[in-house]
């Protein structure tokens, strides 16, 4: 069976959206990616980003979820999974912030799909330095994530950003691809 989705688990400034612009480019065939809760946080009214029911993000970098964020994450997942279903390969760049929990959650939703889990380390303190330099985060969130997304998370592989470049991570998980009946080219 081939691959039909990636899914990249790491925290906050790990690097998983570098490494998602190159495997679009090293991979032969199209694959769209898909910003897990990102993407979601951006498509929900603002008004959810800062209630009990939503999102809340902490000054401290903390994250806390509430019942109506949790029931559009259901669905928005599902919305994944049937993309997939009706033929799109996906990569999910995604921050499990509730480790095993949340990758049953996701392979409840994927199940019968071809899927890849790959783990994106970066050590703490370079998280939180590309997350100074970026500018667009919540102080402390590189630091809060960088462990807690991966506990008892299983992976097919495991990158880390924290000294190899997001080119050559995205190069390793298309070999990983490709075992499954993909090759892959370079980027131009």
């Amino acid at each position: 069976m081939t691959t039909q989705v990636i899914v990249l688990n790491g925290g906050s400034s790990a690097g998983k959206s570098s490494i998602v612009r190159h495997l679009q480019a090293v991979l032969p065939q199209p694959w769209l990616a898909i910003g897990g809760v990102d993407s979601l946080i951006e498509a929900m009214p603002r008004s959810m980003r800062t209630s009990d029911a939503g999102i809340e993000l902490a000054s401290d970098g903390g994250v806390t979820v509430g019942p109506e964020f949790l029931m559009l994450q259901a669905a928005w997942m599902e919305g994944m999974a049937a993309m997939v279903r009706a033929g799109a390969r996906v990569i999910i760049d995604d921050v499990l912030l509730g480790g095993a929990a949340s990758q049953q959650r996701w392979q409840r939703v994927l199940g019968g799909l071809d899927v890849l889990w790959v783990g994106v380390k970066c050590d703490s303190a370079v998280a939180a330095e590309r997350e100074r330099a970026r500018g667009d985060r919540v102080p402390g969130m590189a630091v809060a994530q960088a462990e807690v997304v991966h506990e008892g998370v299983v992976y097919d592989l495991v990158v880390d950003t924290t000294r190899t470049e997001s080119l050559v991570c995205a190069k390793t998980i298309a070999g990983h691809v490709r075992q499954s009946g993909e090759r892959f080219r370079s980027p131009r």
